[in-house]
């Protein structure tokens, strides 16, 4: 148990924190079964990127999407692009989620996908699910109301236009003069892509290594810039699969992407005792 990440189980029910599932259906099936997830008792909390470079993206997404209220989704930089290729907005590439395009359910499932949340907050267990981070520059309050005016355009008539305008790492710095096609991309980038900053908090989207692999100078993992105005608050994330750490007490963070995709493990994590659960998925 660390300090100070204690909740009582009288105050609130089980919350799963699972990591970044990536069409690995069978592995998301076995993770759940080994922790007797009850979606009449239980809550699941997931980090996004719940489909394509895995083998079965359709799977995956009927299956949450049946958990109801159960699930809380939060939307990833694989999500935002399956939806874009879905509505013409980018051009297909390497991806494995033909399944969901060609689904008879298709329109129901991709509905389901753009209205979920790109940002997370519970008060009351006093977490904060993301699937990238939050840019140093952001408190919680600026990255909430940044996060619902980009969920606000993405579930709106006209999303299409969202999806065919966020790709692009320009403005790689956050202003709150920014306006438009600009505020939402870089919300949509610092949300779901980002994994490094310089020391002015500008995004670094292209470095993509580890912090042990000696990063240029200047360069700082999101969650540990000195200036990072959302310090204090607990933060659950995926989207790093090579960090070679996976909790930051210190930081109050912990990234649950452990590469499942890769053949490594899917991870879970109580959000009350800290106990970490996980499948191996080769």
């Amino acid at each position: 148990m660390l300090e100070g990440f204690y909740v009582s189980r009288d105050q609130v029910v089980p919350v799963y924190a699972l990591g970044d599932v990536q069409g690995c259906a069978s592995a998301l099936a076995r993770l759940l079964d080994r922790l007797r997830f009850d979606p009449g008792r239980d809550r699941l909390w997931l980090t996004g990127d719940l489909v394509n470079r895995g083998p079965d993206s359709l799977a995956v997404l009927r299956q949450i999407m049946a958990l109801g209220d159960a699930a809380t989704v939060v939307l990833g930089n694989h999500d935002l692009h399956l939806l874009a290729v879905a509505s013409g907005g980018a051009p297909g590439r390497r991806d494995t989620f033909t399944d969901v395009l060609a689904a008879p359910d298709r329109e129901q499932l991709l509905d389901w996908l753009r209205r979920r949340p790109l940002l997370h907050h519970d008060a009351g267990l006093g977490w904060t699910l993301v699937h990238a981070g939050l840019p140093p520059n952001w408190d919680l309050n600026t990255a909430r109301d940044c996060a619902a005016a980009a969920e606000a355009v993405l579930g709106g008539a006209g999303f299409t236009r969202l999806l065919g305008s966020m790709y692009g790492d320009q403005p790689d710095r956050w202003q709150p003069t920014l306006r438009g096609p600009d505020r939402v991309r870089y919300t949509l980038n610092a949300l779901t892509r980002m994994r490094w900053c310089d020391s002015s908090g500008r995004l670094l989207l292209r470095l993509k290594g580890a912090p042990e692999e000696s990063p240029p100078p200047g360069a700082w993992p999101w969650f540990r810039h000195p200036a990072r105005a959302s310090r204090g608050h607990r933060i659950v994330f995926g989207h790093w699969s090579s960090l070679a750490q996976k909790a930051w007490p210190e930081e109050l963070v912990w990234c649950l992407d452990t590469g499942c995709v890769w053949g490594q493990r899917l991870t879970a994590l109580d959000l009350e005792t800290l106990e970490i659960t996980a499948c191996d998925c080769g």
